[in-house]
């Protein structure tokens, strides 16, 4: 009888009861997960301690096993889960800092006989690079490069689909490629550290001389190539959801009646309803690309009734059509809920949002970084013009960024909005812990230099978050040392109206340069979207206020169930709060050590795993 058989009809027999055959299969669980497990921490004491819990899940739960020959994968799912709560609730820095000295005697003895395999240098910088990795991304690496698991069975151990382990795989070598990189290495060492990490963390050296990771064996077939977009789920999903995607167009649905509102992905949704008009477009980045942009844009012939005209300048955002100015909350968004794409995009986060959305329309790309960044082109149908870019100082005062109508002109804006800011609060959970928070938002350029954006948040008894987007910290209660962040860190993934960009579309490009794949959706009446977003073992889902156009809840899911939420509530009249406390602007001290990188939209997921460093 050949292996695969023998462990089937072992399985067979102890889900049967058989005592005899279950102590046989939990022998053979044992030497498999060793492995794989020690693999994940590096830390012998710690891998064991994993193993037991997991054969003990494995003996009481076997008979839920659905399918006999699913026992592997299903196994490997929960050893994974076991491990990702122990980092959840142990502290996983500090705890693992402080046993690594007694550990490191038993990680030796483990490794003997393996030193001539590769220098001790390069083994110090591998098996530093694979800990910094994040539970999921090591998990993924590990089945798949020395477990042979095909990505089927990955998905069904990590309980997502195919689609989104192929995703992870591809997460998982650019994560470690970076990491890598800091020691001087190029992406074509991948490969080479697979293979010494594999042999350093074999159990035997006759283990270790088996170990060959191919290149075929690390493909995932570019983001699972057009044959895996076109049948994810996900992408379907995405397509059908967001349409046409309009990169560099203007679509101004208020100014509509909402049944006049293109809705439909075969309608390339511009200005309205007229796909085929030539437009003409400015946009300005004051303090170069990645930061404000004020923009402009006009589709139609001059003095044609249907010629429609946005302007989002330092002070407000204008719809102009029929001989009348709108003056509105929100900034423009795509009615189909397309994704805009500008010329100043990273050409890698342009063709992320390209594949995320199949269909999106071409637009030349610029690479100047300058400060005072006018870029202006022209499209007619499908053609566009090459923008041109160059630094101008004085674009602000510029008539194209003025109000130059002679309009009747239509005020729709709130209280808050027309003061320019206010202060918002954040209530919630995470991991039943109570989360509470305040802030100051600009809703537009002009109020961002006097009316700064901050953010401070609490987590549970321990962990503080505080952003005032020049500096930001997090800083727990049982340590003297915050960690430094670059400033505007934590407002990634929420509303930053002030930039220019309406809330779902800062959002989900966040996502996008986090090379997060989301959906999008409208809810039932129109005024609120969904975007829901698959980050890694954590689904985070945005419901957005799209006329007030800020976030008005985020809910948090992992494979426990719901990990809680944030919702958000925004001051239309400030009279009244308090200033002196809870809406007094914080104060970051200087500190001379260098900040961490920023984590992008991330830092929510690293909030719900407790995986800040």
């Amino acid at each position: 009888m050949d292996q695969k058989k023998y462990e089937l009809e072992l399985i067979k027999r102890a889900r049967r009861g058989d005592r005899q055959s279950l102590d046989e299969l939990a022998t053979l669980a044992r030497e498999r997960l060793r492995t794989y497990v020690y693999r994940m921490t590096q830390e012998d004491d710690l891998a064991q301690e994993i193993v037991q819990e997991t054969l003990f899940e494995m003996c009481k739960a076997l008979g839920k096993l659905k399918s006999n020959d699913r026992f592997w994968p299903w196994l490997h799912g929960i050893a994974t889960n076991k491990l990702r709560r122990f980092y959840r609730t142990e502290k996983k820095q500090r705890n693992l800092a402080a046993a690594s000295a007694k550990r490191k005697g038993s990680a030796a003895d483990r490794q003997d006989g393996l030193e001539n395999l590769v220098s001790e240098e390069l083994k110090g910088i591998v098996s530093t690079a694979i800990k910094r990795l994040r539970v999921r991304h090591k998990a993924v690496l590990i089945m798949r490069c020395y477990d042979g698991m095909s990505h089927s069975e990955i998905a069904e151990s990590l309980g997502c689909s195919e689609f989104s382990t192929r995703m992870l795989f591809l997460r998982a070598k650019r994560a470690l490629q970076r990491e890598l990189s800091r020691n001087g290495f190029g992406k074509a060492s991948l490969l080479t550290a697979l293979v010494v990490f594999g042999k350093m963390t074999a159990p035997s050296k006759a283990a270790a001389a088996k170990i060959s990771v191919t290149a075929a064996m690390t493909r995932v077939g570019l983001l699972a190539e057009a044959a895996v977009l076109a049948t994810s789920k996900t992408a379907v999903a995405s397509v059908a959801a967001a349409g046409v995607i309009t990169a560099g167009t203007i679509v101004t649905p208020s100014i509509l009646p909402r049944h006049e509102i293109p809705r439909t992905t075969a309608v390339v949704a511009q200005f309205g309803i007229n796909s085929e008009a030539p437009e003409q477009h400015w946009q300005y980045f004051p303090d170069g690309p990645g930061g404000a942009i004020i923009l402009r844009a006009k589709s139609g012939p001059a003095g044609d009734m249907s010629r429609r005209e946005v302007l989002q300048n330092e002070y407000a955002n204008y719809e102009y059509y029929r001989n009348t100015a709108h003056i509105n909350n929100h900034r423009m968004y795509a009615a189909d809920l397309s994704v805009p794409i500008l010329p100043t995009d990273d050409p890698a986060m342009a063709e992320f949002l390209r594949q995320v959305v199949p269909g999106s329309r071409e637009i030349g790309q610029v690479v100047k970084k300058d400060k005072c960044l006018m870029v202006s082109y022209s499209r007619n149908g499908e053609i566009s013009s090459k923008p041109e870019a160059v630094p101008q100082r004085t674009a602000l005062q510029d008539h194209v960024f003025l109000h130059d109508w002679t309009a009747t002109e239509v005020d729709h804006r709130d209280e808050m909005h027309k003061r320019g800011w206010t202060y918002f609060r954040i209530r919630g959970h995470l991991n039943n812990q109570e989360v509470f928070g305040s802030g100051m938002i600009p809703f537009v350029y002009a109020t961002s230099r006097e009316k700064g954006p901050w953010l401070k948040l609490r987590v549970g008894d321990d962990i503080t978050i505080v952003d005032t987007y020049s500096r930001a910290n997090v800083s727990e209660d049982s340590s003297d040392n915050p960690s430094v962040y670059r400033g505007g860190s934590f407002f990634k993934g929420l509303a930053r109206p002030w930039m220019g960009m309406h809330t779902i579309d800062t959002v989900r490009r966040d996502a996008a340069e986090a090379s997060i794949w989301f959906e999008t959706r409208y809810l039932a009446d129109d005024r609120f979207a969904e975007v829901e977003m698959d980050c890694e073992g954590v689904k985070v889902v945005y419901k957005i206020n799209m006329q007030a156009d800020v976030i008005d809840e985020i809910t948090f899911t992992t494979d426990q169930g719901e990990a809680g939420n944030l919702k958000f509530s925004y001051f239309q009249s400030i009279e009244g709060t308090d200033r002196s406390r809870e809406f007094s602007r914080p104060d970051i001290p200087r500190r001379g050590t260098s900040p961490k990188a920023n984590p992008g939209l991330l830092w929510l997921v690293h909030l719900v795993e407790d995986s800040f460093e």
